[in-house]
């Protein structure tokens, strides 16, 4: 990555360390489970980008695998983790409002997971995680007004420098696809200078 791209990754990093002291209900456990959910998810990214190929960029096809594999790997640990909890509540699982919440909700995750795919495959792994991170901070700012978080300076102020580098990254990959593209312009697409065309 280019110098300027570095440091746009570094002020988003600022801002979520900044965001994380101004947390109410600050932990270490918190911010470690934070940073890992930041690292699965870089790594679900650059994944994808390199599978694409194996099947042949077909964004259906990888979403369809992705939801196959989770719920082989997440029905054992639904069964060790909440076993319990399920056979408490044994009679709501055959509600149909219940099922019909699930189905919603399953559908709109493999939406999500249609968009996530193509953003990456249009883009890169690494723009794919700064947009994520911009939605983040959009959410916590709706966060506010919606539940009534109380805000607090530090956690205002992260948000906003999140933002701030996440709009310097965009403005930063506008500027290398502008150059880019005119670099790709043929000879004879460049317009000449009065006084030189061929009479």
């Amino acid at each position: 990555s280019c110098p300027k791209t570095v440091a746009c990754l570094f002020i988003v990093i600022i801002g979520f360390f900044v965001g994380t002291l101004g947390e109410m209900n600050f932990s270490h456990y918190g911010t470690a489970c934070g940073i890992l959910s930041s690292l699965f998810v870089s790594l679900n990214s650059i994944f994808t980008k390199k599978v694409l190929s194996v099947v042949d960029d077909n964004h259906w096809r990888l979403t369809w695998y992705n939801n196959v594999n989770s719920c082989i790997i997440v029905a054992p640990l639904v069964y060790i983790f909440e076993k319990d909890f399920i056979l408490a509540h044994w009679v709501q699982l055959s509600s149909p409002i219940f099922w019909s919440a699930m189905t919603l909700a399953g559908l709109f995750g493999f939406a999500i997971g249609i968009v996530t795919v193509l953003q990456i495959k249009a883009t890169s792994p690494l723009t794919h995680n700064f947009s994520g991170t911009a939605k983040a901070a959009v959410q916590s700012i709706m966060a506010f007004y919606i539940w009534g978080n109380e805000p607090t300076v530090k956690g205002v102020a992260g948000i906003f420098t999140v933002l701030g580098g996440s709009l310097l990254y965009t403005y930063v990959k506008m500027q290398e696809s502008n150059l880019s593209v005119n670099l790709m312009r043929p000879v004879s697409d460049v317009e000449m200078p009065r006084g030189t065309e061929k009479s």
